[in-house]
């Protein structure tokens, strides 16, 4: 399974003929993909219009959902600090995302580099898929 950070959803939405479109619509194809509640918040406010968030959730809400627990923000919380001690700033959605994926053994689909530096964490591929 793979979650998909923000940046892969935005270029989703907004670039039609981009490779990450054609690569999540393989993964919802193959009921690969999954949305975590840091992501959802961050696409709701990039929306333009109350008819565009109905449009966005009614098509995001059909996807499996993780939701976060007090465990997963004390892990979080554990790999801010281990990674702050090596001189690693990651902000604090990131964290989410990523500690999320390690508790349920996924992958992180995105273009933000950030997620490279966090130690034990399964980047997605797309040449792997």
């Amino acid at each position: 399974m793979v979650v998909a950070d923000t940046s892969i959803w935005i270029s989703f939405f907004n670039r039609p003929s981009s490779v990450e479109k054609q690569i999540v619509d393989d993964l919802l194809d193959r009921d690969q993909i999954v949305l975590v509640g840091v992501v959802l918040t961050e696409l709701l406010q990039g929306v333009r219009s109350p008819a565009q968030r109905n449009t966005l959730r009614n098509a995001l809400e059909a996807l499996p959902y993780i939701e976060v627990t007090f465990d997963t923000w004390l892990a979080a919380g554990d790999l801010s600090f281990t990674l702050l001690r090596k001189g690693i700033t990651v902000a604090i959605p990131d964290l989410l995302i990523a500690t999320l994926a390690m508790e349920h053994s996924y992958s992180v689909y995105s273009l933000d580099a950030d997620f490279q530096r966090i130690p034990g964490l399964s980047l997605f591929s797309p040449a792997c898929s």
